[in-house]
């Protein structure tokens, strides 16, 4: 389990940095988007990658690896609007963003560690297809539970799926690394 914590935090140091580059360049201009543009960015970088595995070629310069990337930013982004909810702050400093970043891939670590102690990590025998089948996956069901309006009878809500779909990315970027 020590491997894969530290694999974890390898794969999710390099998401903060884009991360944290990016508040630099932009600042949290995507405050401005609701969750469910948040979900529609996450499902359009699945399906690329789900796209490029298909045909085994691609013809934008970006690789599955920074998609994978990039579903986590985004997914923590999710987490982080659904914070603060109707807060309407729009510029958050990259401290503050910082720190939220953390909080929610710490969040996902705890997660993941309970998990994988439970089904003895499972994932390092499931093909990087099949992460981005689940991730996509998830992400129907999310838009399913946002088009319902956050309501479920008896599943997890859109939060406990974002977290899910950033573990099954960082999973993706850790075998896409070995």
């Amino acid at each position: 389990m020590g491997k894969t914590s530290e694999q974890f935090d390898n794969a999710t140091r390099s998401c903060k940095d884009i991360f944290v580059k990016k508040m630099k360049d932009y600042g949290s201009a995507w405050r401005v988007l609701r969750t469910s543009s948040i979900t529609d960015q996450i499902l359009i970088k699945a399906q690329r990658i789900r796209s490029i595995e298909d045909k085994g070629t691609q013809k934008v310069d970006e690789g599955v690896q920074s998609e994978f990337m990039g579903i986590v930013n985004y997914a923590v982004i999710g987490l982080i609007q659904l914070e603060l909810g109707e807060d309407p702050r729009m510029e958050l400093s990259e401290p503050e963003a910082s720190k939220l970043f953390e909080k929610y891939i710490f969040s996902a670590k705890s997660l993941m560690e309970n998990k994988n102690h439970d089904y003895n990590e499972a994932w390092r025998e499931m093909r990087v297809s099949s992460l981005t089948d689940l991730i996509l996956m998830k992400l129907l069901r999310v838009k399913q539970i946002e088009d319902n309006k956050g309501s479920t009878l008896i599943s997890e809500g859109i939060d406990a799926n974002y977290f899910d779909i950033i573990n099954y990315a960082i999973f993706a970027l850790i075998r896409l690394g070995e």
